[in-house]
């Protein structure tokens, strides 16, 4: 599903409406039967129900008395509540207050100075509220009035449906600067915007519905970007079929050289995070002093011995070794609780020059090329990066508070930069490949936020690659299983304590969830 600025959907409206044919009326009418829709499914029979719509004087407020009008249509008790006296509101969402105030119906027009004293007389009775106050073209701060009557909706305990968007809610950016509605739901028209998917956006908007309103298919194929929401029947197009007659070989071999002395589990992980997501074998390549640990730790993975330098860690020795490896792997995974110091440095910014099979890097090979990114530029095969805030920051220079500032360009900046597809880990992760795709990631929940768990999800990329995806799918179908499985995991086990070692338990069981 595409992902979009409010400045995208308002160019698909603006296409719809004068290149289609579709009145600007019509798009009107069939938001706001979508919300009454949404409303059905949260309070099931309308009849006696008592709902409060308040409105703004653009056309979100025109979805807002359309969504009206038809609840009062299905047997609710409705009240409408203006934050704009009646001679500001224009164009269609005039027309609709017209309508809204032939049928006899009463309009409170809030913005006089005892506006707030209305609210809270009619929040005594009220069963769910709907916000159709600001839309996606709201920037900056509520003012000082009307931020006073969303902290009273927010501490009314009532459901609040938004129309569009959560008013307060910047739509490109998910940033809030002020009071903000905390809707239960959102319906948003045609496509999801960006500030409904990024925190704290998504915080905000609470379940998030998209809703048709006849935007044709063909217009949203051909004029909007290649940015995209991964949702299980995207990644469900993308997982391979596994034949009945197939065998351990077709489904690819991942080799993963990790660990260092104390990191042991962080190879553990990946490697069995790869044998989870589906690879058919999985080879975890130690330092030598550690090889006999992962003997005992690890059942269903290979292990390897490679040259150490006597203090837990690689040896620039290893080389030669890894590369006679590389000749039955079809994807490497290099870079979990590897260690930076200077021998692993040397070795990985040496053997990366060599590599002849899809990368993946992780971790600390990713920290020991931050003072040297040209060694990403000249891979000569596809690779995945999947570093964290900090890990992003270290490669670009830059502070992670600007990495976390605008994730998405700093995500595909530097897979234009490197040449390479980036999956910036975190609340909803983003992968962005080197021609222009990205992918916005929908599952996962702060449990995960243990040690670990980045591990689990190096070894699932590297599998999905062994498998056949390119990149850029593989990468996001990764975050999306294995986030995923932190949700399943969380469910059975709750937020705290849930450790990588969970994530890892539910990843064939969220494939299952796609599958079905």
């Amino acid at each position: 599903m595409r992902v979009v600025t409010a400045g995208e959907m308002k160019e698909l409206d603006r296409a719809a409406v004068e290149d289609y044919g579709i009145l600007g009326l019509v798009l009107m009418e069939n938001a706001g039967r979508r919300v009454v829709e949404v409303i059905e499914g949260v309070l099931g029979s309308l009849s006696d129900k008592s709902i409060t719509v308040f409105v703004g004087k653009g056309n979100n407020g025109g979805d807002g008395l359309v969504a009206a009008r038809h609840l009062l249509n299905a047997g609710a008790r409705v009240k409408v509540l203006s934050l704009a006296p009646p001679e500001e509101f224009s164009g269609d969402a005039k027309i609709n207050l017209n309508i809204w105030r032939k049928m006899e119906q009463k309009v409170y027009f809030i913005h006089q100075v005892d506006g707030i004293n209305i609210v809270r007389l009619v929040l005594l009775n009220t069963d769910l509220i709907v916000d159709a106050i600001y839309g996606t073209g709201f920037r900056g701060e509520i003012d000082e009035r009307v931020g006073r009557i969303i902290e009273v909706l927010n501490g009314s305990g009532k459901p609040i449906v938004a129309v569009d968007i959560p008013s307060g809610l910047e739509a490109d950016t998910g940033r809030v600067k002020g009071p903000c509605i905390r809707a239960a739901h959102t319906v948003t028209f045609g496509l999801p915007k960006l500030g409904l998917i990024l925190e704290p956006g998504a915080e905000y908007a609470g379940r998030l519905h998209v809703a048709d309103i006849s935007i044709p298919p063909v217009l949203v194929e051909k004029s909007a970007p290649p940015r995209f929401l991964v949702t299980p029947q995207l990644v469900g197009e993308w997982l391979p079929v596994r034949p009945s007659g197939a065998h351990k070989g077709d489904f690819g071999r991942v080799l993963v050289v990790a660990g260092s002395r104390g990191m042991t589990g962080a190879a553990c992980l990946a490697g069995e995070g790869a044998l989870r997501a589906g690879a058919g074998l999985v080879t975890v390549a130690v330092p030598e002093s550690l090889h006999d640990i992962l003997e005992v730790k690890l059942t269903e993975v290979m292990t390897a011995p490679l040259a150490d330098n006597g203090r837990g860690a690689l040896s620039v020795k290893a080389r030669p070794q890894i590369q006679e490896l590389l000749k039955k792997a079809d994807v490497l995974a290099i870079g979990p609780g590897l260690s930076a110091v200077t021998e692993v440095a040397a070795l990985v910014r040496e053997l990366l020059g060599h590599v002849r099979v899809p990368l993946v890097l992780d971790a600390d090979a990713l920290n020991v090329l931050a003072g040297s990114p040209e060694v990403l530029r000249r891979l000569q095969v596809p690779a995945v990066i999947t570093p964290h805030p900090g890990e992003m920051a270290r490669l670009l220079g830059i502070t992670v508070k600007e990495v976390q500032e605008d994730r998405l360009a700093v995500a595909a900046r530097a897979a234009s930069s490197f040449n390479v597809t980036v999956l910036l880990k975190g609340a909803r992760s983003v992968v962005a490949s080197p021609d222009g795709a990205v992918y916005i990631n929908s599952t996962g929940n702060p449990g995960m936020a243990s040690g670990g768990t980045g591990d689990v999800l190096t070894g699932a990329v590297a599998a999905l690659l062994a498998q056949g995806l390119d990149p850029a799918r593989a990468a996001a179908a990764a975050a999306f299983l294995h986030g995923l499985a932190g949700d399943l995991a969380a469910a059975q086990k709750g937020f705290m304590g849930l450790t990588a070692g969970d994530v890892l338990e539910f990843l064939p069981a969220a494939a299952r969830e796609i599958s079905r």
